[in-house]
């Protein structure tokens, strides 16, 4: 009889033992770590996901975190000293701690809980793994929901549309960002589903780094990526659609000059006080004691002054930021399931720019130049890019374009949406946009307005030239490296060159001869020709600029025959003292550095018509560093099952410690992308760390 009780106990014991772990289970959080560094998220609800997120970018960047949190809140000089001073100065005159808290308080309480979530996952891995951040970067603990809003405005509304060089010049400059994007309807596929391509180009530093995740809960199987310190994926796919974004030339930022007097303004005829208040700034000595700044913050109806010159001041006045629920619209995208759901979500407008391209399972692809677009009695987008008469209130705008008033297109008939950062008239060719249709102040009437027309063009060409496409022609068409320039310039300056040029420019043309055009790692004239083109880029290239009547062809022929030929004999001469030959490989000369790696670079500017982009700078050693371009990119086929490869240039991570870091170099210097792991018995094949919160 004691025996049978004792085998009833000890199987009870155990029964309610495994209950207990499958009670656990399904309360717990897992994050499969992949070979890559990505993580994949499994939580029960939302509230864990946020959580597990946040400890997941901790992981992977909480040194990077905790000091952009620190700059976010205007306190980087207080933590580390007066080398951050001009930074707390930047983000206290725009008012971004005392906004965040306001938005904070705006909310929802489901978006607050998700937010305080995410600040928490930061706070529980720093507590539980101290060693693994930097000791100074501690002060900073503990991150609240508050620190994730402040950083958000911080990149997205004062970097993206108002960069700080831009106050100073009073005047706006060519943008950083860049991204191509793609989107394939089912008849122009080779397998008749749609595609989609994402391809930001940002720097490879600071807060512009992309984080790669896979986040499931309860009806969310979401993969993508978001900017570090985001709770939020900004370009993503699901198990029905996916999106991505580029940087549009949207005027939703303006430059007011007002007439002083005293501590008063001339508005509508009538004199107006400046609101002032005083910020203190606290500065780190370094001997650990502190002094103290007191600046002085004038407002006007139109913004801040951000500048003022006896008589005259400047203020700043910037669209959106009285839309405190970007974070929330960016969560609903990602959880639509449909075409209507998405399109339900950006109706929200609380994003301030970015061009949306779409695709879906449901055979749709979209296009939508999406952002917060001042409604404006007069003026076109020239205009509004200078300085603005700020006496009247005729210039003064108020209120925003709605979602249906904003360029869109769904399912063109010519099958397929590009955007390389170009107006929205060029995102199908034939253009089905017509800039006649929108009010002049929208965007750029031209293509030629543009920055990068050469990648613009090329996109549309490489898009055309082929009838159909597969997932794999549209990666390699995305590793195309080719400068589109050398089409428009090359033949005329070989064959000129061996005509009038002295013996090295001789054997400058005879290696461009050989050159196959491309900026791959072993291409010989890359080099020389791309010094070239810079150098002769401010003195005038192009005999014919671009024209709206060619407006893929142009702008073409060479300006100057003359100066184009002394320009590559000094060039040439330069390269053969530096290198020791013209003819040195591109990627001998141009350099991927992430942490310890050191690869051959490939790709090249997109200002030079290159669609694989890389912007480099000079580096100590006679070589160029790669500092902007490709970063997070994915193709993804809508097929059963979706078919999906990516690649994070720069790898996951940037903790010291982190095999991550770089990791991924070697397959973008070969043209590759890799595997994209969604289903879990994948993930599970290729596993590096088991974590369960």
């Amino acid at each position: 009889m004691k025996k049978i009780i004792t085998i009833f106990l000890t199987t009870l014991l155990v029964i309610l033992f495994i209950f207990n772990l499958s009670i656990m289970s399904q309360n717990s959080t897992e994050i499969l770590w992949d070979t890559w560094g990505v993580p994949h998220i499994y939580a029960s609800n939302n509230i864990s996901l946020f959580k597990a997120f946040g400890w997941s970018q901790t992981k992977s960047h909480g040194n990077l975190l905790l000091k952009l949190y620190g700059q976010a809140r205007g306190k980087a000089a207080e933590y580390w000293g007066i080398n951050y001073l001009e930074s707390d100065q930047y983000v206290r005159t725009m008012g971004i701690p005392k906004r965040a808290q306001q938005w904070y308080e705006k909310q929802s309480p489901e978006m607050q809980t998700y937010l305080d979530s995410f600040a928490q996952g930061i706070n529980d891995y720093i507590q539980q793994y101290p060693d693994q951040i930097e000791e100074d970067l501690k002060q900073v603990l503990p991150i609240t929901g508050t620190d994730i809003l402040g950083h958000f405005q911080r990149v997205i509304y004062f970097h993206f549309l108002t960069k700080p060089q831009e106050i100073k010049a009073l005047q706006n400059l060519p943008s950083q960002a860049g991204s191509n994007a793609w989107a394939i309807a089912p008849q122009k596929a080779l397998n008749n589903h749609s595609i989609l391509l994402a391809n930001p180009h940002l720097p490879w530093s600071d807060f512009y780094l992309w984080y790669e995740a896979h986040l499931t809960a309860p009806n969310l199987n979401l993969y993508g990526a978001t900017l570090v310190g985001m709770p939020a994926l900004a370009i993503g796919f699901n198990d029905n659609l996916g999106w991505t974004v580029t940087v549009n030339p949207i005027d939703n930022a303006d430059i007011y000059k007002l007439k002083l007097q005293e501590e008063n303004y001339q508005f509508n005829g009538e004199t107006k006080s400046l609101k002032q208040e005083i910020e203190s700034i606290k500065i780190r000595q370094p001997d650990g004691s502190f002094t103290e700044l007191q600046i002085g913050i004038k407002q006007s109806i139109h913004g801040v002054i951000i500048e003022q010159q006896e008589n005259i001041g400047y203020a700043l006045r910037v669209a959106g930021l009285d839309r405190p629920e970007s974070l929330e619209q960016l969560w609903n995208m990602g959880q639509a399931q449909n075409l209507n759901q998405f399109e339900t979500a950006l109706q929200q407008l609380q994003l301030p720019l970015f061009n949306i391209v779409y695709a879906d399972k449901q055979d749709n692809i979209m296009y939508v130049f999406n952002g917060l677009i001042p409604i404006r009695s007069q003026g076109n987008w020239e205009n509004w890019g200078g300085i603005i008469s700020g006496d009247t209130s005729e210039t003064l705008w108020e209120n925003y374009h709605e979602y249906e008033q904003l360029p869109r297109i769904v399912n063109p008939e010519n099958g397929w949406l590009q955007n390389t950062n170009d107006p929205p008239w060029t995102s199908t060719n034939p253009p089905m946009l017509n800039p006649e249709d929108f009010p002049p102040y929208f965007a750029p009437k031209y293509l030629g307005q543009v920055t990068d027309i050469l990648r613009s063009q090329r996109s549309i060409e490489l898009l055309t030239e082929s009838d159909q496409l597969s997932l794999e022609d549209v990666i390699n068409k995305k590793f195309s490296s080719k400068l589109l320039i050398s089409d428009r310039l090359l033949d005329i300056l070989i064959s000129t060159t061996k005509a009038l040029a002295n013996p090295i420019g001789i054997e400058a043309a005879e290696v461009l001869d050989k050159w196959d055009r491309q900026t791959n790692p072993d291409s010989r004239g890359a080099v020389l020709f791309m010094l070239w083109a810079t150098t002769l880029e401010s003195k005038g290239l192009f005999s014919k600029p671009w024209n709206p009547e060619t407006p893929l062809d142009t702008p073409t022929g060479l300006a100057d025959i003359n100066t184009a030929v002394a320009v590559l004999e000094g060039i040439a001469a330069q390269v053969e003292l530096l290198y020791g030959s013209l003819d040195v490989p591109w990627g001998e000369v141009v350099r991927m550095r992430i942490g310890e790696q050191d690869v051959p670079a490939r790709g090249g500017p997109g200002k030079l018509g290159s669609f694989q982009v890389l912007g480099i700078q000079a580096a100590q050693d006679k070589t160029f560093q790669v500092v902007f371009g490709d970063s997070f990119m994915m193709a993804v086929e809508f097929s059963d099952p979706i078919q999906a490869q990516g690649l994070t240039v720069y790898g996951n991570a940037t903790q010291p410690n982190s095999p991550h870091r770089g990791d991924q170099l070697s397959l973008y210097q070969q043209g590759k992308m890799r595997p994209i792991w969604r289903d879990r018995p994948m993930v599970e094949q290729n596993l590096e760390l088991e974590e369960i919160l």
